[in-house]
């Protein structure tokens, strides 16, 4: 892996707003280019990407704006359905969560068909949501209010589960749907089987708060968090304190995405607002972190669902980095 010494995006795309959320669609769109959405203080916008390294042919990226959809505030958390594809019949759903403390279920044929279901019950913050990943019939969403709820479709909360912090992150695993991680601002992680709606496995920082965590769903025994400015991996397999623990950003760490195209790639981000915040890649096979991007740092990171890409918002322009392996 090499350094980008430029410290400048592979890849720029101009927006007309400020970008809090950018996220790929973990999923296959049924064609050759990836679904991307990114949400800023009135509006989510769907698009497509392409990218040369995909196909010869392409200068560059190919973004393609699909369809701008009105949001009642500004986006805070975005999560894709696995139902979204774009070959036979377009058809696109994901799921908002803002400051107001709902959550909104979007479903669109990117035509004339377009309908908002406002989910409400948390009582303070979402900071984090996922979809089912192997039918998309069901969502996860943390709060602030201590707890993790699972809804259905039609907006039915089916499962409270109630922590005892904060709740930060929440991840499903890829082929079992009864398995969900729960990362606490205390520094806590548990995995849950929601049949039994009871914790199987806990995870433990050592230091709070924990900001940020994420499953590696190449290789689900390990698991990745940032707690106040370090980095730190787990393999669950081995203990529930994490195996390595290093330093990450100076102004501490805010974002943990492991890639999902290497299973020992994985990006942190410093606090959004810093003059000095980063993008750092990693690689666990490396000792050092590649420091690719100096930017100030938004609130979105998200990562291609086969390339070694990641991508950042920002001030009116989505910065895409290309990892060299």
């Amino acid at each position: 892996m090499q350094a980008d010494t430029s410290r400048v995006p592979t890849y720029t795309v101009s927006c007309e707003d400020y970008v809090h959320v950018v996220e790929f669609s973990p999923f296959s769109s049924g064609t050759p280019s990836s679904l991307l959405a990114y949400g800023g203080n009135q509006y989510v916008v769907v698009a497509t990407c392409l990218f040369q390294e995909e196909d010869l042919e392409v200068e560059g990226v190919e973004f393609n704006v699909l369809r701008a959809f009105h949001h009642e505030l500004r986006v805070d958390a975005l999560a894709w359905s696995p139902e979204s594809r774009l070959d036979r019949l377009p058809f696109i759903r994901f799921c908002t969560a803002a400051a107001d403390r709902k959550l909104r279920l979007l479903t669109s044929d990117l035509r004339d068909k377009h309908e908002v279901k406002v989910m409400e019950g948390h009582t303070s913050y979402i900071n984090h949501l996922v979809f089912e990943p192997t039918e998309g019939k069901q969502i996860a969403s943390v709060s602030d209010d201590h707890t993790c709820r699972v809804w259905d479709l039609d907006g039915n909360e089916n499962i409270t589960l109630r922590l005892r912090s904060p709740g930060i992150s929440v991840c499903w695993h890829p082929e079992e749907a009864f398995k969900l991680m729960v990362a606490e601002k205390k520094g806590t992680i548990r995995f849950y089987d929601l049949l039994a709606q009871q914790a199987i496995l806990s995870l433990d920082c050592g230091q709070s708060p924990l900001m940020s965590a994420d499953w590696c769903l190449s290789n689900t025994i390990k698991v990745g968090a940032v707690a106040g400015s370090n980095w730190l991996i787990w393999d669950i397999t081995r203990s529930s304190y994490p195996q390595e623990k290093r330093p990450a950003h100076i102004d501490k760490a805010r974002l943990f995405k492991w890639s999902r195209a290497n299973e020992n790639l994985f990006a942190t981000t410093g606090c959004p607002g810093k003059i000095c915040s980063q993008l750092l890649i990693h690689h666990l096979g490396h000792p050092q972190p590649v420091t690719i991007g100096s930017a100030t740092v938004a609130s979105g990171l998200s990562w291609h669902r086969t390339l070694p890409l990641c991508v950042l918002g920002g001030d009116r322009k989505l910065c895409f980095w290309m990892t060299e392996m």
